[in-house]
């Protein structure tokens, strides 16, 4: 099928981003949340991430302009009925995304794919909660979107050809590249990246170093961009939690088993840069560690 209409279901940091490179690539974007607050927030977020991109020579005034005429808000989950391809990029909860399309499956067409941009649960068993399996996927974005290069397309047991060939054509689009992942908890990213961090939390709560050398060690030691523990709290440690859970219980193997410090954390709503403190702390000029 020709798909020219995107519903995109949750308007947070993933939410914004999918529904900019898809309107940018000139598809008509209609944007969901269930708060006006973070629907507005969200076109905001765009508005200035264009206008950078414009700033940088990357994007010319017009496509700006005509990429935010694209874009459509909305609080009511029943308007996205029409649109030819769903991403749902709500909350890292399996019971909220079940909710979700509960919800919305009345409303669509026939023919519209359903896909989920989760980092971590079973495609196939959220597929199995609508009445279209053979046309519902994982869509699986990088933070953040308008920069990362990739995209894991994941096929759950019953997701057909024509579905998958659909959403391939759409990163293909969108400037990216596609990689193919089994549906195993964590897919191929987050199956390898996830697990790192756990390890470097252990590193930390086990003493080992500090939360400065263990970032330095793999900045300029393995000449990661970004430390894990820098990128733990970019990611979000509540985040990183809910994957850790999964691999572990989908996977049964104690080597993905939380750091309880990781989960100390959590509880004490140190969640990383969102919540201004994390393994760093963001509320001043510059961040400092917490440890």
């Amino acid at each position: 099928m020709s798909i020219r209409t995107i519903g995109v279901i949750g308007a947070g940091q993933m939410g914004n981003g999918i529904a900019h490179v898809m309107a940018l690539s000139g598809y008509d974007v209609m944007l969901n949340d269930i708060s006006q607050q973070a629907l507005d927030k969200a076109t905001d977020t765009i508005s200035r991430n264009l206008a950078r991109q414009v700033g940088r020579g990357k994007v010319s005034e017009e496509d700006m302009n005509a990429t935010l005429a694209r874009i459509r808000t909305t609080m009511k989950l029943p308007d996205l009925g029409q649109t030819d391809l769903v991403i749902e990029a709500a909350t890292e909860r399996e019971t909220v995304k079940q909710a979700i399309f509960e919800d919305l499956v009345p409303h669509l067409k026939p023919e519209t794919i359903l896909t989920s941009n989760t980092s971590s649960i079973s495609i196939t068993r959220l597929a199995s909660r609508t009445d279209r399996p053979e046309r519902f996927m994982g869509f699986h974005f990088m933070n953040p979107v308008p920069v990362m290069q990739l995209v894991e397309l994941i096929r759950g047991i019953a997701t057909d050809d024509a579905t998958y060939k659909a959403c391939h054509e759409v990163v293909k689009n969108l400037g990216k590249t596609a990689a193919s992942a089994e549906d195993f908890p964590g897919f191929i990213v987050n199956r390898i990246l996830m697990p790192m961090i756990n390890e470097a939390v252990y590193t930390l709560y086990e003493g080992v170093g500090n939360v400065q050398s263990i970032d330095e060690s793999m900045k300029l030691g393995a000449n990661h961009p970004m430390g894990p523990l820098e990128l733990a709290d970019f990611i979000g440690l509540d985040t990183c939690l809910a994957i850790m859970n999964v691999l572990h219980d989908g996977l049964a193997d104690t080597k993905y088993r939380p750091c309880p410090l990781l989960t100390k954390y959590v509880e004490a709503g140190w969640l990383g840069r969102k919540t201004q403190r994390g393994f760093y702390d963001y509320r001043g000029e510059v961040p400092v560690p917490t440890r």
